[in-house]
């Protein structure tokens, strides 16, 4: 996740609090994942936002292994569903089945009743199944038959998908893109964050075990929930609310875009630019901190037109456009 110039990297200020917990978190984390701050601070902003990741990157650069080292480090249950062509919405959320000892149906739990969902390569799947999720995403529940069963508390989606390869592979909808909180880009390691994967590797370093590798947790659910506590106390001047509303109204008027920001859009980023406030020791918002959150939580929200995407043209760079061009309060 790209940071404004001038905009420093968040961090803890109080010890001992849940804002120190997580920033623990993040040391955690280290241990086994090489570089990525990034990408771990925009985790950390949807677990305070209650709020769904989009993680997009070439294979190899350790998505898989961000998101259950972020759960280990937590104490959270985690599950992975390696989506695919042939796999079916129950597989996902779910299913009744045939009890012959009872003579009844009973609900077998998909794998979406946890904490903390990786949802491997999702674009491999057919919409029939991507739609399995929308439900779950946004009303944190799964209706079978009419009656409806409540996730765990607290729940997101972590979702991964190859920009590269798209053979083979279904796009997600605007409508379930909208439900994202986050779209993060995973990027390449540096050379000197690559000898540092070669160096663990060599000395045993192994993906599978993390508890080998030391991760243990270092932050719990309570905590987790006390820092959400803490994110939704966080000032807003009301200059600030315009701020948000105006870049999103200029994503719409943009000649460049076909699909601008909605206004789940809005309080999307609202909500970012708060947990983004908090991670840096903050109880209030300044317009630098909507400016560093907003591509991640904007970029996958808009679309291109066609003439301009063949010229080029990406929608971090309209963002950027966007950007420099509303007024910024004061």
């Amino acid at each position: 996740m790209t940071r404004p110039a001038g905009t420093a990297e968040p961090t803890a200020t109080v010890p001992d609090d849940p804002r120190a917990a997580l920033h623990r978190l993040r040391q955690e984390v280290a241990k086994a994942v090489v570089g990525q701050d990034g990408v771990v601070t925009g985790l950390l902003m949807a677990l305070l936002c209650r709020g769904h990741v989009l993680l997009e990157g070439v294979p190899g650069v350790a998505k898989t292994l961000l998101i259950r080292t972020v759960a280990t480090a937590l104490d959270l249950d985690s599950k992975r569903v390696q989506f695919t062509p042939d796999l079916m919405p129950g597989d996902v959320t779910g299913s009744l089945i045939f009890d012959p000892h009872t003579a009844a149906f009973a609900f077998r739990e998909g794998p979406v009743f946890t904490n903390l969902l990786l949802a491997d390569e999702i674009n491999r799947t057919p919409p029939k199944t991507q739609s399995a999720l929308l439900e779950v995403m946004e009303e944190r529940q799964v209706s079978v038959e009419g009656e409806r069963r409540p996730l765990p508390d607290p729940f997101i989606v972590a979702a991964t998908q190859n920009p590269v390869e798209y053979e083979g592979t279904y796009p997600l909808p605007e409508a379930q893109l909208d439900r994202f909180l986050l779209k993060l880009t995973v990027p390449m390691p540096s050379r000197e964050e690559e000898l540092g994967v070669l160096r663990a590797h060599h000395a045993g370093f192994d993906p599978r075990d993390l508890r080998a590798a030391g991760v243990r947790p270092v932050a719990t659910a309570a905590d987790l929930a006390a820092a959400r506590a803490s994110v939704g106390q966080v000032h807003l001047a009301e200059p600030l609310f315009g701020y948000i509303v105006d870049l999103c109204r200029a994503t719409r008027a943009t000649p460049a875009l076909e699909l601008g920001a909605s206004p789940r859009g809005a309080t999307a980023l609202l909500g970012t630019a708060k947990a983004w406030a908090w991670l840096a020791g903050r109880n209030y918002v300044v317009p630098d901190d909507v400016k560093a959150v907003a591509r991640p939580t904007l970029r996958h929200r808009l679309r291109l037109r066609p003439e301009v995407e063949l010229e080029g043209v990406t929608v971090d760079a309209v963002l950027d456009t966007v950007l420099a061009t509303v007024p910024t309060p004061r």
